[in-house]
Order: C-alpha cells, then sequence, then structure tokens
C-alpha cells in the first residue's frame, strides 16, 4: 500500500495494528562527478518499494523525503540541506499526523548517511508522546552490511559515498545517469587507533572530489545484486517489527519464563 496513491477513506479501513508504516528518508546533494545529486533518494526510493511489493497488505509506505541534513556536502555546492536540528524537527512533525492516526508502528528507512542521528533525535522526541507505540529506524546499508561486504571487490567493505556500492545500484537502476568515466577510487584510510571515534568534518576536509570508496570496480550485475540483498534484509526487518510486541507488559505474556 502506498499512501500517496490512496484516498483518505482507504487509508482510514487500513487496520493501524496490522501494518508497518515504512518512511523513506534520504538527500539531494552533490555525488562526485560522475553521480546525480538524487542519488540518494533514487536508492532509498528502489529500496523502500521492493520492500513494499513484497509485503503489499503488511506494508504502508509514504512518499520519500527527499531532503536531508546535508551541510557537511555544501562546500561542494549542488547541494540542498537543512540544519541537523530543523532536519531532525522536520522528521517528528512528518511523522506525529501519522501516529495520531494510530498507527501503532513506524519505521524509518534511511538512505542518506547525514540522517542518522537526526533520525534518532526525532523518535526520541516523539516516544514519551506516544508510549504505546512501535518507532524504529534504520540505515539500509547498515542492516544489510554482512550482504554487501560480501559483494564487494575494493577494499572498502563499508558504504562510502558515490563507492562502490553506490555506483553499482545506481548502474542497475538508472545507467543513464551514470557517468563512469569520470569515476576515480578516493578512499583515505584512518590510522587503526582512531577506531570508534567520530571525527566531524565536511566532505571538502575528506576528499578531493566528494566521492569516497572505489566506485571504479562498480557495475550493473553487482547492483542488482546488493538491491535484492538488501531489500532482503529489510523484508525480514519489517516481518519482526510486525510480530515484536508493543510493550514490556507483552514481552513478559510472550515469554514462557513469566508463566505461572
Amino acid at each position: 500500500m502506498r499512501w500517496g496513491e490512496m484516498t483518505w477513506p482507504q487509508l482510514r479501513a487500513v487496520p493501524r495494528d496490522q501494518v508497518v508504516v515504512v518512511a523513506p528518508i534520504a538527500a539531494c546533494e552533490q555525488h562526485g562527478p560522475h553521480l546525480p545529486t538524487l542519488t540518494d533518494t533514487i536508492l532509498c526510493t528502489a529500496v523502500a518499494e521492493g520492500v513494499e511489493a513484497r509485503l503489499p497488505d503488511r506494508v504502508l509506505l509514504l512518499p520519500t523525503l527527499w531532503l536531508g541534513a546535508s551541510h557537511h556536502h555544501l562546500p561542494f555546492g549542488a547541494t540542498l540541506s537543512l540544519d541537523a536540528l530543523d532536519h531532525a524537527a522536520l522528521l517528528a512533525h512528518l511523522l506525529r499526523p501519522v501516529l495520531r492516526e494510530g498507527f501503532r508502528r513506524v519505521f524509518i528507512l534511511n538512505g542518506h548517511g547525514g540522517n542518522i542521528d537526526t533520525m534518532q533525535v526525532a523518535l526520541r522526541r516523539l516516544q514519551p508522546e506516544f508510549p504505546d507505540r512501535l518507532l524504529a529506524a534504520a540505515s539500509y546499508w547498515e542492516t544489510a552490511d554482512a550482504e554487501l561486504a560480501s559483494l564487494v571487490e575494493g577494499p572498502r567493505q563499508r558504504m562510502g559515498h558515490a563507492c562502490e556500492m553506490e555506483t553499482s545500484m545506481m548502474l542497475a537502476l538508472r545507467p543513464e545517469l551514470v557517468r563512469l568515466e569520470e569515476a576515480e577510487d578516493d578512499c583515505r584510510v584512518e590510522a587503526p587507533e582512531l577506531r570508534g571515534v567520530v571525527i566531524i568534518e565536511d566532505f571538502q576536509q575528506r576528499t578531493r572530489r566528494g566521492s569516497f570508496g572505489y566506485p571504479r570496480r562498480a557495475n550493473a550485475d553487482k547492483g542488482r545484486k546488493m538491491l535484492e540483498a538488501i531489500i532482503q534484509r529489510i523484508v525480514a526487518v519489517v516481518v519482526a517489527l510486525l510480530q515484536r510486541p508493543l510493550s514490556a507488559a507483552q514481552f513478559a505474556l510472550s515469554d514462557p519464563s513469566q508463566a505461572s
């Protein structure tokens, strides 16, 4: 089910406790010389629509929010962005009417690294208002990290920016938008002593081209396999969210050790 394609009577008839409302969020920002600015939105939307197609009666899919927290890309230009605190507020405003309508389970599906902090802040703000709901969020590449790592060929096993993963998936979805001849590998390796340390910097401090990773290793076949792996993982997440109790009391009732 897709929110944007339904009428209000149709939406009113959706059972509030039998669906997960999936809210895809992404960005419109520079992606180096070889990928379009809407890359994150294209990829996140493809994943979200793939999940909805496999669980059409259990997923209520919101339209993808294309505006992200992307201030760290502004030095390169070609970027539309909200400040992080404003973006967190926007996400809370987006989801509050959905929760007020009585939907019980909401899942933010994130397609942009700059939104990780903001989606968590938004849900932290909403949880005290709606303590009886299930509020969840994940970035698709983190949820499918093991599956993606098994498919990459370059030295970097994690998602970068306009990297092997993103470039491969864009070649699978929108090859006419990819300028692979402009792609160059660019990946600084951090000192092992900095493992677990967050360093706040903009992309011009991090890379000379606005990309980060090994896009020269990308190909469309790999991209199709990556998309399939991600969709399968997110389908599993949605199924688990549907099965997860909403409260500690329900957890206790479902735990055989709690039985008298």
